[in-house]
């Protein structure tokens, strides 16, 4: 069983209304949300956010796909590569478009905390162990 990484294990420090912090434990969470080594996708998470500065949805969304899949393919995070590249992409798109880059948007258009995991569960590639992981360290901040 892969230890459980938690945000602050990546250095990143949730707080109300911090949206840099929630979207990078959303990256994070996506990633690991994968059947990959918690590991590698932790390492993923690093390149990407942290040595290439891919920390909002419209600085990742702004990669190509051949960038994404350069980052992923830096980590380790191969077996996934293209089709998580084609997702992260995805999901950025949507969120700036929907939500203006936001996750308290998406919390601000639900009704509550049910209505709120159904949106995460409407982004391509995030599914139920997605949702687990991010809300097992988000859901104290923003519920």
């Amino acid at each position: 069983m892969n230890k459980s990484i938690s945000a602050s294990d990546l250095g990143i420090h949730l707080q109300h209304a911090d949206e840099s912090a929630l979207f990078k434990w959303f990256i994070a969470s996506f990633l690991m949300g994968k059947r990959i080594q918690a590991e590698i996708a932790a390492q993923a998470y690093r390149v990407i956010v942290e040595k290439h500065g891919r920390d909002t949805a419209r600085k990742l969304g702004g990669c190509t796909h051949q960038q994404l899949v350069s980052m992923l393919g830096e980590a380790h995070y191969v077996r996934y590569d293209e089709t998580t590249a084609t997702r992260l992409l995805n999901l950025c798109k949507k969120l700036s478009e929907e939500y203006a880059g936001k996750i308290g948007q998406i919390q601000a258009a639900s009704a509550d905390r049910q209505a709120f995991e159904k949106r995460l569960l409407e982004f391509d590639g995030v599914g139920p162990k997605t949702l687990e992981i991010f809300m097992r360290d988000a859901a104290a901040v923003l519920y």
